[in-house]
C-alpha cells in the first residue's frame, strides 16, 4: 500500500502557466469527508477538484445556407490518404479518428466537394513502431498520387515516415501527435498537425496531480518520442508546482512484462503514479492495483485514457483521471461519427482528424489547386484572421464570395504557428467510473 500522508506538510504550489489551471491544490485528506469541491479521489488520498458542470457541453452544430458554386474548377480531384492505426498499440485510437476522417469527407462532398469536384480519400493502416507497416503504406499511398496524409497518430511512427512523405511534396498532418520535436522538424513547411504539442498537456496534467494534493509522483514511461516527451513536461510542471518526482521507470516497445517497473515505483510510495504508456496500461494497471494501490492515485494520459470495461473487473479503474488534448466531443458530433461507425467507444483525436479534412480541403479551395505544396501555403491562413466558421459548407461559402475566414472547428479553436503547430488548445481531463469508461471533468484552455 502506498504510503499517503494524513496530513501534507505543505500544500503544492502552484505555478501561473498560463493555461487556466488557476485552482489551489488542497492537502492530503486523512479521514476527513470529502467536501463538495472534491471529486471521490479523496478517500485514497488525492483530493481532485469535482467536475465542471459544464464538461460535455452538448451542442456543436452549425446552420449553413446553400454554397455556391465554385469559381475555379480542377480536372483532377483533391485525394487525401489516411495513416491511421488499425493494428498495433494505438490501434483503439484507429476507429474515432478514421470516423473523424470519413465525416469530413462525408460533409465536404455533400456540400459539393473541393473545386468542383468530390474529394476522394484513401485509407491505410499505420502499425505502430513495432513493424515497418507505415513506411509500406506511405509508399502505397504516394503511389496513388495523394495530394495530403492524415496521421500518423503515433509521434515514433510519424518520425519513421515524415521525410518519405514531405520529401515528395505530400502535405503530412496528423491528428494527434504531440512529440515536441515537430515544432523545429525540417518538413519543407509540409509537416501540420492539430493535436498540440505535449508541452501544453504535461503542463496541465502535472499542475493537476499537485491541484489534487499529491506531494510526489511516480511515473512509468514508454521509452519513445511520446511517452519521455511527455514525461519531461509533467515533470517540470509538477517540480516548479513544488512537488517531486521519486521514481521515473521507462520500457520499451515490445515489452510484454512490467513487474519490475513497478515494483520500483511503487517502492517509492508516491502519492501518485502517472501512466504514460500507450495500450500497455492494460498489463500494467493490473499490476499496480494488485498491490493495493488505490484506482484514484493513477493519472492517465491520451496514450491509454480508453474504455476499459471489458478488459478489467468492475471498479477497477474507478476515481482513475486522464487527460486527452482538445475540447470534449459535443453530443451531436457523438451522433454524426456514430452514423459513420455504430460500433464507436472512444472518440479521441475524432475532432482532430474531421478538423483536419476540412483545413485541407479549405486551403485548397484558397489556394485554387490540389497539390500539396500550394495547399500547405494556405494552411495558416484559413486557421485565423477572418470572419469565423466552423464548418467546410459555410467556410467554403465565405471563401466563395471573396471573403477571408477562421476555421474553428470540433477540436476547438484552430490557429497555425508558422511551424505547423496550433497555438491554443484545450486538454481535457476525465475520470473513470465504476463501470472502467471515463466521463468528461473539466477542461483546461492554454496558449503555446
Amino acid at each position: 500500500m502506498i504510503a499517503l500522508p494524513q496530513a501534507a506538510p505543505k500544500v503544492a504550489k502552484l505555478t501561473a502557466l498560463g493555461i487556466g489551471v488557476a485552482l489551489m491544490a488542497t492537502a492530503c485528506g486523512g479521514g476527513s469527508t470529502p467536501s463538495a469541491t472534491e471529486s471521490s479521489a479523496a478517500a485514497g488520498g488525492i483530493a481532485c477538484p469535482a467536475p465542471s458542470a459544464t464538461a460535455g457541453a452538448t451542442s456543436s452544430s452549425t446552420e449553413t445556407g446553400n454554397v455556391p458554386a465554385a469559381t475555379t474548377t480542377t480536372p483532377t480531384p483533391l485525394k487525401i490518404g489516411s495513416l491511421l492505426p488499425t493494428t498495433g498499440s494505438l490501434a483503439f485510437l484507429g476507429p474515432p479518428e478514421i470516423a473523424g476522417v470519413n465525416l469530413g469527407v462525408k460533409e465536404v462532398n455533400a456540400a459539393g466537394g473541393v473545386l468542383g469536384k468530390p474529394i476522394q480519400v484513401v485509407h491505410r493502416d499505420s502499425g505502430d513502431t513495432k513493424t515497418d507497416i507505415a513506411t509500406q503504406s506511405t509508399t502505397a499511398l504516394l503511389g496513388q498520387n495523394v495530394s495530403a496524409i492524415i496521421g500518423a497518430a503515433s509521434s515514433g511512427v510519424s518520425k519513421t515516415v515524415i521525410n518519405q512523405i514531405t520529401g515528395a511534396g505530400v502535405i503530412q498532418f496528423s491528428p494527434a501527435n504531440t512529440s515536441p520535436d515537430f515544432t523545429t522538424w525540417d518538413d519543407k513547411g509540409l509537416y501540420w498537425r492539430t493535436a498540440p504539442s505535449d508541452v501544453l498537456q504535461g503542463k496541465v496534467l502535472g499542475n493537476y496531480m499537485a491541484t489534487c494534493g499529491a506531494q510526489t509522483v511516480g511515473m512509468i514511461v514508454l521509452n519513445d518520442a511520446y511517452g519521455t516527451g511527455l514525461a519531461k513536461n509533467v515533470k517540470a510542471a509538477f517540480e516548479a508546482a513544488g512537488g517531486q518526482v521519486v521514481a521515473e521507470e521507462l520500457f520499451n516497445e515490445g515489452d510484454s512484462q512490467f513487474s519490475s517497473q513497478v515494483d520500483k515505483v511503487i517502492a517509492a510510495k508516491p502519492d501518485a503514479i502517472a501512466l504514460i504508456t500507450f495500450d500497455q496500461a492494460k498489463s500494467i494497471v493490473p499490476l499496480i492495483t494488485g498491490k493495493g494501490i488505490k484506482a484514484t492515485q493513477l493519472f492517465m494520459v491520451d496514450g491509454n485514457t480508453s474504455d476499459y470495461s471489458k478488459d478489467f473487473k468492475a471498479g477497477t479503474l474507478k476515481g482513475a483521471q486522464g487527460t486527452i488534448p482538445g475540447t470534449f466531443a459535443k453530443d451531436d458530433f457523438k451522433k454524426k461519427l456514430l452514423a459513420i461507425d455504430p460500433a464507436l467507444k472512444d472518440y479521441s483525436y475524432a475532432g482532430e482528424s474531421y478538423d483536419a479534412v476540412n483545413l485541407i480541403a479549405l486551403a485548397s479551395e484558397a489556394a485554387k489547386s490540389t497539390k500539396g505544396v500550394e495547399i500547405a501555403k494556405q494552411l495558416k491562413a484559413v486557421s485565423e484572421g477572418g470572419e469565423k466558421c466552423t464548418d467546410f459548407a459555410s467556410c467554403v461559402t465565405l471563401l466563395r464570395n471573396g471573403k477571408d475566414i477562421d476555421y474553428d472547428g470540433e477540436s476547438g479553436p484552430v490557429t497555425f504557428s508558422d511551424a505547423g503547430d496550433p497555438t491554443e488548445a484545450s486538454i481535457g481531463i476525465y475520470e473513470y467510473g465504476d463501470d472502467n469508461k471515463y466521463t468528461p471533468s473539466r477542461e483546461e484552455f492554454g496558449k503555446l
